[in-house]
């Protein structure tokens, strides 16, 4: 079933991480406020794309349940959140791949759209947004056409999302007007 309201954009949950600040433990599947943080971010996000899919390498019933699609990393060991765009990438048929955490929460009813919307300047290959502190590099839409350049990135050894998007033409969106909505694990406590 898919629901949209920014058509031409699917969005990719990033979970693949290790968990090494949580004690190994899976991010996405802590307990906030008594909903997996990974479920939180998937309702938000659902109504937002034409497809939503989850990047994992563990877990894969779980985030099977919260999404169109599940993939693990095709790169060896926890390589990053940008193995699991490169994953996804060569899967994508919208023009447009928004990408987010799967640790925050309250990530905004309106992400899609308002960083889509200067990705209507065709020069343009990435959309991150800016808290009005700093950018959140796991908050971003990026064009099909700028990702197999991410392939070369990584067989390089780089690991560095800030580093690849460094190498992109890319806007900085403002969401200074939702306080908090990028907060992640590091800033909120999880029920246990």
């Amino acid at each position: 079933m898919q629901f949209s309201n920014t058509p031409g954009i699917t969005g990719l949950v990033l979970a693949g991480g290790a968990g090494r600040r949580v004690g190994g433990r899976d991010k996405g599947m802590l307990p906030w406020h008594g909903t997996p943080l990974a479920e939180h971010v998937c309702h938000r996000l659902r109504p937002q794309v034409e497809e939503l899919w989850i990047s994992c390498n563990r877990n894969t019933d779980f985030y099977a349940r919260l999404s169109d699609r599940v993939f693990k990393d095709d790169l060896p060991g926890f390589e990053g959140p940008l193995a699991g765009i490169a994953t996804a990438a060569p899967k994508l048929t919208t023009p447009l791949l928004l990408v987010c955490a799967c640790d925050t929460p309250r990530v905004p009813v309106d992400l899609a759209s308002r960083l889509s919307a200067p990705m209507q300047n065709p020069a343009l290959q990435l959309c991150v947004a800016f808290d009005g502190e700093r950018e959140q590099y796991l908050a971003a839409v990026l064009r099909r056409e700028a990702l197999p350049a991410l392939r070369d990135y990584l067989a390089r050894g780089e690991r560095s999302v800030r580093g690849w998007y460094a190498t992109l033409r890319r806007e900085r969106v403002d969401f200074s007007d939702q306080e908090g909505c990028f907060d992640n694990i590091n800033r909120i406590a999880p029920d246990n």
